[in-house]
């Protein structure tokens, strides 16, 4: 391991000597792509024995999103989730307190949130310091993350957070790449792109495929993309997290200093101990995780809106709902009747493709 932190620290101090220009951009790419191999090797569990995952990590996914508190130690996460879910976690004024993740569970519009608390990081977590793995791993899983910040020093954390959660493959507030990327036979490197190039050139795009072992391949850029976003999609295991940076401890800075913090993008300021702002971060969560609710409405009975189908933003069409449901209402599934948003009429008869909005109703009717 120590061998490959070492080649890892090697590369980041070439990086960090070497000018960017147009001549050594072809260098970077090599570099970078370099990187992200040894960086991967490090997540890679080594297949030799040796100890379990570490106690307390492998919590089971519950609820209709799941929603991670990352932060250096001694932030208030614990206090947070205390006060967000009901749930105890130890909470003390020295570093260190929580050891382990420890999940609670929030009720919100119909919907069961599913809130970690992950054990404070270290900088360095990424190259497996202080648990941090197995905590950036777990962070991974989740739909929405929370970095919580101390008002008194945020911007220097948020960058440390961040560059950690990057080295693991986590992409915050970013989509995914908008380029094509696929593997031939025979033919060489092509590279098209709809839009002019100025980061990326034919010989840096070859430099860092030759550094994966691929020599034939087309790829298709639709905007002016970077070396990252190439390695990014060739090494295919990136996630794609929304996150809110929540700034705590706001009860101990100004009023001049809280509006500086205001102009950052993806904030919340709350104090966590007074139980301010908490409502405003719940709403935040609810607006990142774009969750869409819909009620069932049995056959000549009024709408139950008491508990309504959560679907995520990218699964909403009447045929995941039926799959939410139970896996064999697809194969008895005649038509729906919708009301809401989504359609024309009230109610109108769809089929199964037909797109949810939220709050919408839903009455399915089944083949006899």
């Amino acid at each position: 391991m120590a061998t490959v932190m070492q080649k890892i620290k090697d590369i980041e101090d070439e990086m960090a000597r070497t000018q960017k220009n147009k001549a050594t951009a072809h260098h970077l790419g090599l570099l970078k792509a370099k990187l992200a191999k040894l960086r991967r090797e490090l997540l890679a569990p080594s297949s030799k024995g040796g100890g379990g995952a570490g106690e307390g990590f492998d919590v089971t996914k519950s609820g209709d999103a799941r929603v991670g508190l990352v932060g250096f130690p001694s932030v208030g996460k614990s206090t947070l989730l205390n006060k967000l879910t009901g749930t105890f976690s130890e909470v003390a004024s020295y570093e260190f307190t929580t050891l382990t993740c420890i999940p609670g569970v929030i009720m919100y519009r119909g919907a069961k949130i599913q809130l970690l608390d992950l054990p404070g990081i270290i900088e360095g977590a990424k190259d497996g310091k202080g648990r941090g793995r197995q905590v950036i791993s777990t962070a991974r899983t989740c739909n929405c993350i929370l970095i919580v910040l101390d008002a008194i020093k945020p911007i220097t954390d948020k960058r440390l957070i961040e560059k950690e959660l990057e080295g693991f493959g986590i992409r915050l507030n970013k989509e995914p790449p908008n380029l094509t990327f696929r593997k031939k036979d025979k033919g060489g490197i092509n590279l098209t792109s709809t839009v002019a190039n100025t980061q990326l050139d034919l010989d840096t795009v070859k430099a860092i495929c030759s550094e994966y072992r691929i020599h034939n391949a087309d790829i298709h850029l639709r905007y002016d993309a970077t070396a990252d976003d190439l390695i990014d999609v060739i090494e295919g295991s990136r996630v794609y997290i929304p996150c809110i940076h929540v700034v705590n401890k706001i009860d101990q800075i100004t009023l001049e200093e809280l509006e500086i913090l205001d102009k950052l993008p993806h904030y919340c300021p709350v104090s966590a101990h007074l139980e301010w702002n908490l409502d405003g971060l719940l709403e935040k969560i609810w607006e990142y995780l774009n969750l869409t609710r819909i009620y069932t409405k049995p056959k000549g009975m009024n709408p139950d809106y008491n508990d309504p189908v959560i679907l995520s933003s990218k699964k909403r069409t009447v045929e995941d709902f039926c799959n939410h449901i139970h896996k064999d209402m697809v194969k008895q599934f005649k038509y729906a009747l919708v009301w809401g948003s989504s359609v024309k009429h009230k109610p109108q008869r769809v089929g199964k493709e037909h797109e949810l909005e939220d709050e919408d109703v839903v009455q399915i009717i089944k083949k006899v």
